[in-house]
């Protein structure tokens, strides 16, 4: 019987790839997010987009319940809608902070809420985090801040829901070039101070990387594919860098 996974923010980014792996490996996969691309429609009958707002726990619920209504169970959820954006402290206003942390913490822990209450046993919670998460970086206080908060929520809800027989980990990527990174980086207060930025993650690549390159979205995919599967069933609160080796742990 194939399997189900929902997948935030999965018709975009990194987000759309995973779709399209999981799609590949033969799960029945929900797209929830706020826009509707195509992608569904792109990949048959086994995609279903269901339109969702992250910060609200009535969405999820929604996604949760029309995932379960088309194919009767729920194996694994994806919490990956989030955003990137640069500010230095002094300019981080209270709207700048509430969306940010509204969106990559709230809406991370209220999918692994609803998620917890649906997931078959032996199901699978997977948060997309960043390698910000595991170490700060200047003009970048509030989304280091939420991503070390979904490590933090990774490793409690290991402990709480494994008694449950659900496992629950992250991923942890460094810069995947995406439509949204390069918007991203094209800001003054951005690493590139919005100049050069092919160059940019060129010169971080060789520079900074083990592997002397950056690693693409497919290998974020992959890596929740494994965590997915139970050829991982002993893994459990952990948050795993998929960083070519920029940060060695």
């Amino acid at each position: 019987m194939k399997k189900t996974v929902v997948i935030t923010g999965g018709n975009k980014g990194i987000g759309a790839q995973i779709t399209r792996s999981f799609a590949q490996a033969g799960y029945r996969v929900v797209v929830a997010a706020r826009t509707d691309t195509g992608l569904s429609r792109e990949l048959g009958e086994d995609v279903r987009f269901i339109k969702c707002d992250v910060r609200k726990e009535s969405d999820h619920q929604k996604v949760v319940q029309s995932a379960k209504k088309w194919t009767k169970r729920l194996d694994v959820y994806i919490n990956c809608a989030g955003f990137s954006k640069w500010s230095p402290i002094g300019k981080v206003t209270n709207d700048f902070w509430n969306a940010m942390i509204d969106t990559n913490l709230k809406g991370t822990f209220l999918g692994c809420k609803v998620a917890a209450q649906s997931l078959n046993k032996g199901g699978a919670i997977i948060n997309i985090s960043s390698l910000a998460g595991r170490r700060g970086s200047a003009n970048n206080s509030v989304y280091c801040a939420s991503k070390f908060g979904v490590t933090g929520l990774t490793q409690a809800l290991s402990k709480e829901l494994g008694k449950d027989g659900i496992r629950v980990n992250a991923i942890c990527p460094v810069y995947i070039e995406t439509k949204g990174l390069l918007q991203a980086l094209k800001s003054k207060v951005s690493p590139t101070a919005g100049k050069n930025i092919k160059s940019y993650l060129s010169s971080f690549a060789k520079s900074q990387s083990g592997l002397k390159r950056l690693p693409q979205a497919k290998e974020v995919a992959d890596s929740c594919l494994f965590l997915a599967s139970n050829s991982s069933s002993a893994i459990t609160g952990q948050s795993i860098n998929v960083d070519c080796g920029v940060m060695p742990l």
